[in-house]
């Protein structure tokens, strides 16, 4: 049986989050039913590089699953969107790989993006894809503190309180934030993260972007590893899982 590498951006609002749930539709399950149409009706079981949360989007998320049936890549992907028309999900990349490769355990690194928009203007276009902050926010002092956080820690402080890693201890290789006009984007990169570090993390940043914390109450927060001692969650709105390296 072929295994095959898919490369998966989609908007996740209409979505309870990645993984197949009780509750709602997952983005995981819009892509098993156009998979098992390609597969004789038989089922397929995705796999994915990481669980994105509902209302997360994604413009780089990659999973594989195997067929029954051989296909060229560019076909596959033409199939695979021909019956993912009625849903916001797109697959842009298409592969086929050794019998070996995981979409989650071959994954060296995940690259997150969240975008803020700083205005007081309601928004209209980006209602639901990005984060408002209307209060001015200093885009250089929230950079500077994202730095402290770089390297291996304890993240207890900006993890999920129900987060069910065996570890809170995470390598970060990556967090800038930069502005574009009213845009800030955060960029973010590790070899993994923990449940909601991303939006933790942003969420207490932005407590310095308005002049209430400083660099040094995030290395008193992250040391303290306590949930809470940090900062508000970002909603899931801004989130965007841009890459995975492998």
């Amino acid at each position: 049986m072929p295994r095959y590498r898919v490369v998966i951006e989609y908007d996740g609002r209409p979505f309870v989050g990645w993984q197949r749930q009780n509750n709602g539709l997952g983005v995981q399950e819009t892509i098993e039913q156009a998979a098992m149409m390609l597969n004789h009706d038989q089922p397929v079981l995705v796999y994915a590089a990481g669980r994105t949360d509902a209302g997360v989007h994604a413009l780089g998320q990659v999973a594989h699953f195997d067929l029954i049936r051989d296909m060229e890549p560019t076909r596959l992907m033409s199939a695979m969107n021909a019956h993912l028309k009625h849903y916001p999900v797109s697959v842009v990349d298409t592969d086929i790989v050794s019998e070996d490769f995981h979409a989650r355990f071959s994954a060296h690194e995940r690259v997150y993006e969240y975008r803020i928009i700083n205005r007081t203007a309601p928004l209209t276009f980006d209602r639901g894809l990005a984060w408002q902050v209307s209060e001015k926010l200093d885009v250089d002092a929230m950079d500077d503190a994202a730095k402290v956080l770089l390297g291996k820690h304890d993240f207890t402080t900006f993890r999920a309180s129900y987060c069910q890693a065996k570890s809170a201890l995470r390598t970060l290789d990556q967090f800038d934030v930069v502005r574009t006009e009213k845009l800030i984007t955060v960029h973010v990169r590790a070899r993994s993260f923990l449940h909601h570090q991303v939006r933790n993390m942003v969420g207490t940043l932005r407590l310095v972007g308005v002049g209430k914390w400083d660099k040094n109450d995030i290395i008193q927060a992250l040391n303290a590893k306590d949930r809470c001692r940090g900062g508000p969650t970002a909603p899931a709105d801004g989130l965007y899982l841009t890459g995975v390296g492998y």
